[in-house]
């Protein structure tokens, strides 16, 4: 289902991913579907959004410096 190469995204990158996500969950998409769209898995989305949740890129950035 997923591919087993692992990629590494840059704290902008997920903040973008998650705000995508938001979009689509706000047009009744599921989460699941969301994250096929998206090329994530599941866990993965609840990952970042534990992690990265409610945060813009600048201040992803600046987490990801520290």
């Amino acid at each position: 289902m997923y591919s087993s190469i692992k990629h590494r995204h840059s704290a902008e990158q997920i903040v973008s991913h998650l705000r995508q996500a938001d979009v689509k969950l706000g047009k009744e998409i599921k989460v699941p579907e969301g994250c096929k769209q998206l090329g994530i898995s599941e866990q993965t989305y609840c990952r970042w959004r534990q992690k990265y949740g409610g945060m813009d890129p600048t201040m992803a950035q600046q987490f990801q410096e520290l």
